[in-house]
């Protein structure tokens, strides 16, 4: 039997100014998905969970958390942008251009704007995206930027089965 390593992330080295990143989970947002969210973080704006007040809205029916397509969004990035990361630094610039309701899927892409060396960590590199959401109908929903600090290869504390990684 070979053992086989699975995708491991983009150390810091691995970022490209330029390079955009199609990351490549959708997630559709369910009722519950929303309602749970919105519970967890005592968000008590009823747009979000009560049928009846939303539909006496212009937009008819329940929209999704915001702070829930934030989070999905910059979840779906992780495996290609942050999966190595030492620290988030910021989120900046966050847009919400068309909402975004129970039932929808979003997809997202992010693209490299900036790195540079970390001045007092030489073990990690500052990386800067910019990241997108759209909806399944090609509608952007969500875009930010996002600031991270990223490991150098080799630099990175050890994940998964030691035991599983003997001969």
């Amino acid at each position: 039997m070979t053992i086989k390593t699975g995708w491991q992330g983009r150390y810091y080295e691995d970022f490209e100014i330029g390079d955009v990143y199609l990351h490549p989970l959708g997630r559709t947002l369910t009722q519950a998905d929303n309602i749970w969210f919105t519970l967890l973080t005592q968000n008590t704006a009823p747009l979000h969970f009560d049928q009846h007040y939303a539909a006496q809205t212009e937009f008819g029916r329940p929209l999704v958390n915001s702070c829930l397509t934030l989070a999905l969004v910059t979840g779906q990035s992780v495996a290609d942008v942050s999966q190595n990361v030492f620290a988030n630094l910021g989120w900046d610039e966050v847009r919400l251009p068309h909402p975004v309701f129970e039932g929808d899927t979003v997809y997202s892409r992010s693209e490299v704007l900036e790195k540079r060396d970390a001045r007092s960590r030489p073990e990690v590199g500052i990386v800067t995206v910019r990241t997108e959401g759209r909806n399944q109908h090609g509608r952007p929903v969500i875009g930010f930027r996002r600031t991270l600090m990223v490991y150098r290869r080799g630099s990175k504390p050890l994940t998964g089965d030691p035991a599983a990684m003997e001969d």
